[in-house]
C-alpha cells in the first residue's frame, strides 16, 4: 500500500511542536544562569532533558520529511522554505540559551570591552560580578578569540542592557537571528550561481537542526560570521569586488575562519575578467584599510591576533586533540618526557596539513567552483583544526549547501547533520550516563510518537473498502 503524501503543512507543524518542546524542556535542563541551575538528578531537570531530546528528535524528522518534499515532483518555494524557518525559530526566541554557555562568554566579553578592560590580555575574571560568575571555570582566565567586529557589537548590548543578563541574552540571539536570516538571504543567490536548486540549498544550509539548535538556539556568533560572509559572496557574485571584500573581512573580525572567502573573492573577480595581481591588489587592500578602520572604531587594538592561540579545551573531541591526548597517555605508559609534548605537536600537525589541504584546493583544483573550494577548506579547518564544535560544521555545511556538485554530497551531509544534532546535552555540560540514558528515551519517545502518527495519518488517507456480502 502506498504512503500517504507528506505535505508541507505536516512538516511545518512537526518541526514546531519539536522547537517548542526545545524551549519547554530548556526551562529546567538547559544552559541556565547560575542561580537558576537545577541539579541534573532533580525530578525537573530529568524531565527537561527528556523534553529537549524528544524535540531534537521530531525537528530532525521534520527536517527531513521536508527534504523529501523539496527532492519531489512539486517541491516548496523558497518563500515558503523561509516562512518554515521563521516558524520553526519562533519558540527559540525567548528560550534559555541551549547546548553551550558560550553566550555568557560573549555577554562579559562585552562588558569587559565596554569597560575598557583588555579583553585579549585577561579572561572574565578580571570582570567579577554576576557576568563573569556564568562565565564557565575553564574559560575564566582565557582571552577572547573573537575579532573586534563582534566584540564591538557585544559590547554595545553591555551598554544598551547595563549588564542585566536576561536582556542581554535576548539582545544576542536577535543578532544571532539576524545572521541566519542573511544565511538564508544568501544561500538560493548562492545556489543560482552554482546551478543548484535553491530550495535545497536553503533546506541543507538554512533549515537545517544544526541552525535551529546552535545558531539559534545557542545564539552562537557563528551565525553573524556567515551571514556577512554569504552577503559578500552574493556581492562578489554581482561583481562589487570592493564591497565583498569589505563583508567577508567583517565576517572574519567576527572569526577568524572566514578569512578564506577572500580567496573566494579573489577568484570570482578572475573568473570574470579580472587579471589576477589586480583582484589580488583589490581584494587585499580592501580588507586592510577595514581592519584597520574597524579596529580602530572599535577600540581593542590587535591584540585579537594573537588570541587566536587561545587554548582549546583539555577534553575537545577534535581529531588532533584525540590522536594527541592517545600520544601522551602511550608516552606516559613508556616513561617518556615528552608526553606533556604530545597534543602541541599534533596540533601543529594538523595546521600544518589544514595549510597544505587548502593550498593544494585552490591551487590543484583550478576546475572547482570558488564556493565549493571555499566550503571543502572550511571543512578541512573543522575536521584538522585543534578545536572542534557540533556547530563548526555549519562553517563548510553552509557553503556545501549551495555550491555541491551533486545530490548525494548534500545527502551524505543531511546524514552527518542527524548525527551530530545529537551530540550535545541541553545544559552545555558533559555527558554522565544518567543523562545519557535520559536523553535516549526523549527521542525513542519521539521515535514511538512520531511512528504512531505516521500510522494514525496512513489510515486517515486510506479509501475504506465496501464490504462485499
Amino acid at each position: 500500500m502506498k504512503a500517504p503524501p507528506t505535505t508541507l503543512s505536516r512538516c511545518r507543524a512537526t518541526g514546531l511542536v519539536g522547537t517548542a518542546c526545545l524551549a519547554l524542556g530548556g526551562e529546567t535542563a538547559g544552559a541556565l544562569p547560575v542561580r537558576e541551575l537545577i541539579a541534573p538528578s532533580n525530578a525537573r531537570a530529568a524531565l527537561g532533558l527528556v523534553g529537549v531530546y524528544f524535540g531534537v528528535v521530531l525537528l530532525i524528522a521534520a527536517w527531513t520529511l521536508l527534504g523529501r518534499l523539496v527532492r519531489g515532483p512539486q517541491p516548496p518555494t523558497v518563500r515558503s522554505l523561509m516562512l518554515v524557518l521563521a516558524v520553526w525559530a519562533t519558540p527559540l526566541l525567548l528560550a534559555p540559551p541551549l547546548f553551550s554557555r558560550d553566550v555568557y562568554s560573549y555577554l562579559a566579553q562585552g562588558a569587559m570591552v565596554d569597560a575598557h578592560m583588555d579583553v585579549y590580555t585577561h579572561g572574565p575574571a578580571l570582570l567579577g560580578g554576576p557576568l563573569a560568575a556564568e562565565v564557565a571555570p575553564v574559560w575564566q582566565q582565557t582571552g577572547a578569540p573573537y575579532g573586534p567586529v563582534f566584540l564591538a557589537v557585544a559590547s554595545g548590548l553591555s551598554g544598551l542592557t547595563r549588564g542585566e543578563i536576561p536582556a542581554g541574552l535576548f539582545g544576542l540571539r536577535l543578532v544571532a537571528l539576524l545572521g541566519v536570516a542573511l544565511m538564508a538571504a544568501a544561500l538560493p543567490r548562492l545556489a543560482r550561481h552554482s546551478g543548484a536548486d535553491p530550495a535545497a540549498a536553503l533546506w541543507l544550509g538554512a533549515l537545517n537542526p544544526l541552525v535551529l539548535l546552535h545558531l539559534v538556539a545557542g545564539a552562537h556568533n557563528d551565525a553573524i560570521m556567515l551571514g556577512l560572509l554569504g552577503v559578500g559572496l552574493v556581492t562578489a557574485l554581482g561583481r562589487w569586488p570592493v564591497l565583498s571584500a569589505v563583508l567577508v573581512t567583517l565576517a572574519a573580525l567576527v572569526k577568524a575562519p572566514a578569512v578564506l572567502g577572500l580567496a573566494a573573492v579573489v577568484a570570482l573577480q578572475i573568473r570574470a575578467g579580472r587579471s589576477p595581481v589586480r583582484a589580488v591588489l583589490t581584494t587585499v587592500g580592501a580588507a586592510a584599510a577595514t581592519t584597520v578602520a574597524v579596529t580602530a572604531l572599535a577600540g581593542t587594538g590587535y591584540g585579537w591576533i594573537g588570541a587566536l592561540r587561545t587554548p582549546v579545551s583539555p577534553q575537545n573531541w577534535a581529531l588532533t586533540s584525540l590522536l594527541g591526548r592517545a600520544t601522551a597517555a602511550a608516552l606516559t605508559k613508556t616513561g617518556s618526557d615528552l608526553a606533556p609534548l604530545a597534543v602541541p605537536a599534533w596540533h601543529l600537525l594538523g595546521l600544518a596539513i589544514t595549510a597544505l589541504t587548502i593550498a593544494f584546493i585552490w591551487l590543484r583544483r583550478p576546475r572547482l567552483s570558488p564556493l565549493y573550494a571555499l566550503g571543502l577548506s572550511l571543512a578541512v579547518v573543522v575536521v584538522l583544526g585543534p578545536a572542534i564544535r557540533p556547530w563548526y560544521a555549519l562553517w563548510a555545511l553552509f557553503l556545501i549547501a549551495a555550491a555541491a556538485p551533486s545530490t548525494s554530497v548534500r545527502h551524505r551531509l543531511a546524514a552527518v547533520t542527524g548525527v551530530v544534532a545529537l551530540l550535545a546535552l541541553p545544559s552545555g555540560a558533559p555527558a554522565g550516563a544518567e543523562e545519557l540514558v535520559l536523553a535516549v528515551s526523549g527521542g525513542a519517545l519521539a521515535m514511538v510518537v512520531l511512528w504512531q502518527a505516521h500510522q494514525a495519518h496512513q489510515a486517515a488517507h486510506t479509501p475504506l473498502r465496501e464490504s462485499t456480502v
